[in-house]
């Protein structure tokens, strides 16, 4: 994991107001809250009494989690406002706090942030030069059995088209893969497929291409990605670490095809799904994979093609060495 970065971990559907869930996101097990005036929270799921999960017991309506077992509460700090044991009135013991993370909630995706709460500062990251309210977008989930730097790759890797989604988006054997070029704009990776079918022409090197500014990749840090299909189209991916054995894709469709956005909710309802098709091709291969949490440098055997994946690798170990660094 990236140390200090905005991590999106889940839809905002999944905490209404005046509820809680727990979930296990970024390798710990998280207790997430959204209080009556939609006030959030996030703090560690496990109560500093007695070791119980925070998840099972209720919100009350001070904006407090009461732990189930012996009814402590918990702020959104993560401090300990009362121990019911030692009567309303005693002092409580800071020993008795629980960590809390920072978190905000926008474009309908709680992001939690991974590392010092106080630098958890700046906009939480998002692709607003190509998502705006006048699109609407249905979302999928799945959860994959792998790393999510595995995840991410997959997502750009132009390589495996042809192969992968033969029946799908690669069809047409465009076995040739020329470039790609790829670019890195502050935290965004850019880079579009340029394959063709190979009639024995020259590979083409990646300064010799150029990025397709309507049909195109994007990956912004830590964790979101966007496909570009065309001005009025995308797809839309966060990918949710859950641990370093597992990840769920949260996918939409977005789109703005037609004038009626009640005509656009149905096509993006079922535009999910054959999005879901093309991902569970991907999904079927790259669980596979070994070792599952990928880096620089780990003895695979790169070619040019793979150009998109190196940045990727580059930049994601400059910022963990950056924010260890920071520490």
């Amino acid at each position: 994991m990236i140390e200090n970065q905005w991590y999106a971990i889940a839809p905002e559907k999944i905490v209404p107001p005046g509820k809680m869930t727990g979930l296990k996101r970024l390798g710990k097990e998280l207790l997430i809250f959204q209080t009556t005036d939609k006030q959030w929270g996030c703090i560690e799921d496990l109560c500093s009494h007695r070791g119980v999960r925070l998840s099972v017991g209720k919100l009350k309506d001070d904006g407090c989690v009461e732990c189930p077992f012996h009814g402590l509460r918990f702020d959104a700090s993560g401090t300990c406002t009362r121990i019911p044991a030692n009567g309303i009135n005693a002092p409580v013991d800071d020993r008795y706090r629980v960590r809390s993370y920072a978190i905000r909630v926008q474009y309908g995706i709680i992001y939690v942030f991974y590392g010092d709460k106080e630098k958890a500062v700046g906009e939480v990251p998002f692709f607003t030069d190509f998502l705006d309210e006048s699109f609407v977008y249905s979302e999928i989930a799945d959860t994959w059995e792998t790393h999510y730097s595995r995840a991410i790759e997959n997502q750009l890797d132009v390589v495996h088209l042809p192969f992968v989604h033969h029946n799908t988006i690669g069809r047409g054997n465009k076995t040739l893969v020329h470039g790609p070029k790829t670019v890195v704009i502050e935290d965004t990776i850019i880079t579009s497929a340029d394959n063709e079918v190979d009639q024995g022409q020259k590979q083409r090197k990646p300064q010799e291409c150029e990025i397709n500014p309507d049909l195109q990749l994007r990956f912004k840090y830590p964790n979101l990605w966007i496909n570009i299909i065309a001005k009025k189209v995308k797809v839309f991916v966060y990918f949710a670490p859950v641990d370093d054995e597992q990840v769920i894709l949260y996918l939409r469709f977005y789109h703005k095809v037609t004038p009626f956005k009640m005509i656009n909710r149905l096509i993006a309802y079922f535009g999910k799904y054959a999005n879901l098709v093309i991902e569970r091709q991907d999904k079927r291969v790259v669980v596979t994979q070994r070792p599952k949490r990928t880096q620089l440098r780990m003895g695979e055997k790169l070619i040019q093609g793979d150009q998109p994946i190196v940045v990727y690798r580059k930049l994601r170990e400059e910022l963990i060495a950056a924010s260890k660094g920071n520490g």
